[in-house]
C-alpha cells in the first residue's frame, strides 16, 4: 500500500515489503558513513605528534604504493601506541572489516612469533608490532579521502568519496606458514578456504577441462602482478565460467565469494554485485603447479574487471600469497578521475 499525498505524489511507503527497503536503505547508509568514523574515532586517540605521522596528504605518492614484505612503513604502527590506543586500532579494523576477515588478519600477524621461533633471527626481523595504519586526508563525508593497513603479507587500501567507499584494493594476504606444524599455534591455517576451494575446484575437472584450465605443471614462484601500482590484464587463458557444469560454477564462486568477503558485507557485496553486472559466463579459472598438497601451486581468477591471484610455492609450498585487485578501481583512481570530471574543483583566485 502507499499513501499519497493531497496533490498525487508518494508520501509513506506502507507494509511489510517497504517497511524492509526502507529499513535496508537506512542500514546501508549508516554502512556507508561507518568507515570515516572509525578512523576518526581512531585518529582523535592520537597526541598531535603521532598524528602528524599517521596522516598523509591524500595527493600523496605513498597512497599509491603497497607492500608485503617485512619493511618500515610510512604510518603509525602498533609499537607506536599505547594499550588504549592499540585497542583502537584493533576496533578499527574490527569496524572496517567482515568479522571473518579480522580474524584472518589478525591470525597473518600472529605468524609473525611463528616464523621469529622458527627462523631464530636468520632472516627479516619478525614483530607483530610493525603493523601499520597511515591516513591519506582528512575522514569526511564530503571529500576523498583513504587509509591503508599493512604490514608484512598484508596490505588493506581504502579510498572514500563523499561519505561513500569507492574502493577496497588493492587487498593482499599473505600466509607463512600457510599451515602451521609445531608448536602452540600448530594447525592453524590463515588462508585454508583460498586453498582448498582452488584446489577443489581444480581436481573436479574431467581431463577435457584440465586441459583447458591447468596451463603449465609449474608454479610461478610468486603473483605474477606483483605489487605494481597498476594489475595489468593477465593473458585470456583458463576455463571458462560458461563452460563448468552447475557444482563447479558454485564452487568458483564460494572462491570468488572467499577472497571477497575479507571486506565488510556491504563492500563484498558491492564486488560481487561488479563481477555478475560486467558478467560471469567470461570469468576464467587458470591453474599452474601440482595438484597435490605439499606441491607448488598458482591459479588466478580473471574477469572483465578484476583479478584474484593465488600463488603457493614458497617454503616447500607452504607460504601463501593472494591479492585481489580491480582493474580500473585499485586505490579508486578511475573513480576519483570520473568524479573531478563531474564536480571539477573550482579555481581560487
Amino acid at each position: 500500500m502507499m499513501l499519497r499525498s493531497v496533490h498525487g505524489g508518494p508520501l509513506i511507503l506502507a507494509g511489510a515489503g517497504a517497511l524492509a527497503m526502507v529499513m535496508f536503505s537506512l542500514a546501508q547508509r549508516r554502512e556507508e558513513h561507518a568507515m570515516d568514523r572509525a578512523v576518526a574515532r581512531f585518529l582523535a586517540t592520537l597526541t598531535a605528534e603521532q598524528r602528524a605521522r599517521a596522516v598523509l596528504p591524500f595527493n600523496s605518492e605513498e597512497r599509491l604504493n603497497f607492500n608485503y614484505v617485512p619493511m618500515v612503513r610510512q604510518g603509525i604502527s602498533f609499537k607506536d601506541l599505547s594499550p588504549a590506543q592499540r585497542e583502537a586500532a584493533l576496533q578499527l579494523l574490527r569496524d572496517s572489516l567482515s568479522a571473518r576477515g579480522y580474524q584472518k588478519v589478525e591470525t597473518i600477524r600472529a605468524l609473525e612469533i611463528v616464523l621469529r621461533e622458527i627462523e631464530q633471527g636468520r632472516g627479516p626481523v619478525r614483530d607483530p608490532e610493525l603493523y601499520y595504519i597511515t591516513v591519506f586526508g582528512e575522514p569526511s563525508q564530503q571529500g576523498a579521502w583513504g587509509w591503508r593497513y599493512e604490514g608484512h603479507h598484508i596490505s588493506l587500501n581504502w579510498t572514500s568519496v563523499g561519505g561513500k567507499v569507492i574502493a577496497s584494493s588493492p587487498q593482499f594476504l599473505g600466509s607463512n606458514p600457510a599451515e602451521v606444524r609445531e608448536g602452540p599455534m600448530r594447525g592453524t591455517r590463515a588462508l585454508a578456504a583460498e586453498e582448498d576451494l582452488g584446489r577443489a575446484l581444480v581436481r573436479s575437472l574431467s581431463a577435457e577441462q584440465r586441459r583447458q584450465a591447468i596451463l603449465s605443471d609449474t608454479a610461478p614462484p610468486d603473483l605474477i602482478t606483483s605489487n605494481k601500482r597498476e594489475a595489468a590484464i593477465l593473458e585470456d587463458r583458463g576455463i571458462a565460467y560458461r563452460t563448468l557444469n552447475r557444482e563447479q560454477q558454485g564452487i568458483l564462486l564460494a572462491l570468488i565469494r572467499e577472497h571477497a568477503s575479507v571486506q565488510r558485507p556491504e563492500l563484498a557485496r558491492q564486488r560481487l554485485e561488479a563481477i555478475r553486472k560486467a558478467g560471469l559466463d567470461t570469468i576464467r579459472f587458470a591453474w599452474m603447479g601440482g595438484l597435490e598438497k605439499g606441491q607448488g601451486h598458482y591459479y588466478r581468477v580473471q574477469g572483465k574487471t578484476f583479478l584474484i591471484e593465488y600463488d603457493n610455492t614458497q617454503n616447500d609450498a607452504n607460504h601463501i600469497h593472494t591479492v585481489w585487485r580491480d582493474f580500473k578501481g585499485d586505490f579508486g583512481r578511475d573513480f576519483l578521475a570520473e568524479h573531478y570530471h563531474r564536480f571539477p574543483v573550482p579555481h581560487r583566485h
